[in-house]
């Protein structure tokens, strides 16, 4: 089963790769760079930005008990704070940027920040293990509705832990909400404010740096998932998540444009001569799962494209492409410097 990339939205991603990957088997048997269009091919590889969070100084301190709803319909009272369990690398970036990172006491593997990397794993590949989160005595576990097994978060409900339930996270508008809600549920609403600010205020900044000769030919960009040992390259649609980041780097996603409503679907040639795009994002391991750009290239289809002919390839860091969260103004910062370049 490939090794999904760190985020929120990965869990579900895995799913479709796993069973695309079977369909497949019962038929047949280093990050990058973009270059400006008109530049030579790709050469260089992206500046990677330390993988860490920033937390809030000084750290809130929790006011508790309270009662909050839950994305599942239902209503959680939290009387502690003291041993938290996010079950998503999105939601326990949240928890460690709010201050709260000593309270943390797991993670799923899709944590892969700095802060949480001593944490135990309580999943298995991407299922969570009730015994695993049940033995660490946890007082909180966030969890998403993509999160499962469902007989795992049961268990653990069952067991009289709080459990919240969180959307996932789409779109930028979804950062504020995400942010607001976990703050809510861990007593600091006062420090999810702050964060809401500081957060926005950086993705304001990162988006200035779009270059305004962008504005009269907005870059076109196919967002691919890609697992090469396990011969999965999926082409975004709308529902993807990609589509409200490139958009606000001032880029068209293809895949929403081309009207696929799936989140996912399979690459084939013809769809991506539709898409046509200028430059292909993919998340860093994904890319060098299939080799590089060099292999990229040989995915049937990629090497027709604009993109695939200039070798344009945007990679972002696995960890926080998709999380919407307080370091989606890295993630825009960037997108717009390896789309633009110096243009």
């Amino acid at each position: 089963m490939p090794t999904p990339a760190a985020s929120s939205r990965f869990p579900r991603l895995a799913s479709v790769a796993a069973s695309l990957a079977l369909a497949l088997t019962a038929l047949t048997g280093c990050g990058g760079t973009a270059t400006p269009a008109g530049s030579p091919a790709h050469t260089g590889a992206a500046a990677v930005a330390p993988d860490r969070v920033e937390p809030l100084t000084p750290s809130p301190t929790p006011a508790l008990p309270v009662t909050v709803p839950s994305a599942d319909g239902t209503s959680v009272t939290i009387a502690s704070a003291d041993r938290v369990v996010p079950l998503t690398g999105s939601l326990n970036e949240i928890v460690h940027t709010l201050g709260l990172g000593d309270r943390v006491v797991a993670r799923d593997i899709t944590a892969t920040f700095e802060q949480a990397a001593k944490l135990p794993v309580v999943t298995r590949a991407h299922d969570v293990s009730a015994e695993s989160v049940l033995s660490l005595r946890p007082t909180l576990v966030i969890a998403e509705t993509t999160t499962g097994p469902a007989e795992a978060i049961g268990q653990i409900r069952d067991a009289g832990i709080p459990l919240l339930v969180v959307a996932p996270a789409k779109t930028l508008d979804d950062v504020r909400k995400r942010i607001d809600t976990v703050a809510g549920a861990l007593g600091v609403k006062d420090a999810g404010t702050r964060l809401n600010r500081r957060t926005a205020d950086r993705i304001a900044a990162a988006r200035e740096g779009i270059p305004a000769a962008a504005a009269g030919k907005r870059p076109r960009v196919a967002f691919l998932y890609l697992r090469g040992t396990a011969s999965v390259y999926l082409l975004g649609g709308s529902d993807s998540g990609a589509a409200s980041l490139l958009e606000a780097a001032g880029a068209v996603d293809t895949g929403k444009e081309s009207g696929l409503g799936k989140d996912f679907t399979p690459i084939t040639s013809e769809a991506l001569a539709a898409a046509a795009p200028d430059a292909i994002l993919v998340m860093r391991k994904g890319l060098e799962s299939v080799g590089g750009v060099d292999g990229l290239v040989k995915i049937p289809g990629v090497a027709q494209t604009p993109a695939g002919m200039d070798r344009r390839v945007v990679s972002v860091d696995d960890g926080v492409l998709l999380n919407y969260g307080p370091r989606t103004d890295q993630v825009l910062t960037s997108l717009i410097s390896q789309l633009y370049g110096k243009a």
